[in-house]
């Protein structure tokens, strides 16, 4: 493929022809195909389909506690130790929450805007003004959760080592009202990047003028690997601790994209004093939360070894899928000029870069043609994405076929988008 942008206007002319051509061919094939979401597939909830039949007639027991029954706020003790593994956290400072860590997180801000976190002096919702940091590209749904409660979002660069930490720590150093920061430290979403050792060492001990500052830790994809390579990051709840600030990390995660989309089970774990913190508040809208579904993912878990073998059968279905993306984008979007794009080595997405100003029209044209994707600059709070060219790639959800199909819908509203703009100048 040439150079689109060195091209000259004639030539560039004929190129915009053929593309034409080609994706007016495409759209005529009348597909409806969405790379909109991270949904895992239905061959994956089929790995958890056991579940459907777990605990099964008469076993409701873990250990001397009756499932059926109210209490244990804080989760089975037994699934407690086998996510503690997994987290980094011993399991006294782990607690099962409800089927999705997005509640727990949402909890979390909502409790701290209601009665402040164990280290405030007010509730935040008392202070003049309450702002987060929010790596970019992000999480769509962490910058939804800000919105609602009407807190001040500051987009912060994440480069492939984390977020850009000279600018972290001079903003947190700088503003009390700076209350925490959003995290995806592994597989980062959408981007796949993995957070340094020195980034998770210097954001547990950087200065803060805010002393009820918090990481919101979301360690969604700590075992969502797909190559062979078990990528493992810097202990954050031991870091901060050593540094002398072990209030600072919330952290979260679930078996989301691990068992059952819909019925998996969230976790929250942080200091002995936040797990407090996080218990009292909860324990004022629940008696006890769901221990069969608990006691169900512990029959079929088992153990932390057991997680890791179940991800292993993930992979073989997700894997290939983002190998057949990659393979068509570097096929037909390779050394063009117009776009880049990340190669992750774990989690749901594949970011997609393409010209300056050319976001919004990409999401349009693909979507004439029977593409569904995220809408541009969904990965920016508000939706703002100033440079309008970043696309978060879910595919995750379709067939494989699907997905071969929905690439080359994507490349084709790529290449028409940047033919027009270039033509434009």
């Amino acid at each position: 493929m040439p150079q689109l942008p060195a091209l000259s206007i004639d030539d560039l002319r004929a190129w915009h022809g053929q593309i034409r051509q080609r994706y007016d061919a495409f759209a005529k094939r009348g597909v409806k195909l969405n790379l909109t979401r991270g949904k895992p597939s239905a061959a994956q909830l089929d790995l958890s389909n056991p579940l459907l039949s777990l605990p099964g007639s008469g076993d409701f027991m873990s250990g001397n506690i009756d499932t059926r029954n109210y209490g244990e706020l804080a989760g089975l003790p037994e699934l407690r130790a086998v996510m503690a593994a997994v987290f980094g956290v011993t399991p006294d400072r782990l607690i099962i929450g409800e089927n999705a860590s997005l509640s727990i997180m949402h909890d979390c801000v909502a409790f701290s805007m209601l009665k402040g976190t164990c280290d405030s002096e007010r509730p935040w919702s008392k202070e003049p003004r309450i702002a987060f940091l929010c790596p970019v590209p992000g999480y769509d749904r962490h910058f939804s959760i800000c919105q609602e409660f009407g807190i001040e979002m500051i987009a912060v660069p994440l480069t492939d080592r984390g977020p850009d930490m000279s600018i972290v720590e001079k903003l947190v150093a700088g503003d009390a009202q700076i209350k925490g920061i959003w995290c995806v430290p592994k597989y980062s979403n959408p981007t796949g990047t993995v957070y340094s050792k020195e980034t998770i060492e210097r954001l547990a001990k950087m200065q803060t003028a805010a002393r009820d500052f918090r990481i919101f830790w979301d360690n969604a994809y700590a075992v969502h690997h797909l190559t062979a390579e078990r990528i493992e990051i810097a202990n954050i709840d031991e870091a901060c601790a050593r540094h002398g600030n072990p209030n600072r990390a919330f952290i979260f995660g679930s078996t989301s994209k691990v068992t059952f989309a819909g019925a998996g089970i969230g976790v929250f774990a942080s200091s002995k004093d936040n797990a407090a913190w996080y218990l009292k508040r909860i324990e004022k809208r629940t008696i006890g939360g769901d221990k069969v579904n608990q006691l169900r993912h512990l029959r079929l878990l088992k153990h932390a070894d057991g997680i890791a073998a179940l991800m292993d059968r993930h992979r073989e279905i997700l894997a290939p899928k983002f190998d057949k993306v990659l393979e068509i984008f570097n096929e037909h979007l390779g050394n063009t000029g117009v776009a880049s794009w990340t190669t992750p080595k774990g989690g749901y997405f594949i970011t997609l870069d393409v010209l300056d100003g050319c976001a919004k029209q990409v999401v349009k044209l693909a979507k004439e043609a029977g593409v569904e994707l995220t809408p541009a600059g969904a990965t920016h709070p508000l939706g703002n994405d100033p440079h309008d060219r970043t696309i978060r790639i879910a595919p995750s959800f379709p067939d494989l076929a699907e997905v071969s199909q929905a690439a080359e819908g994507v490349v084709l509203a790529v290449l028409l988008a940047a033919t027009e703009k270039l033509l434009a100048k």
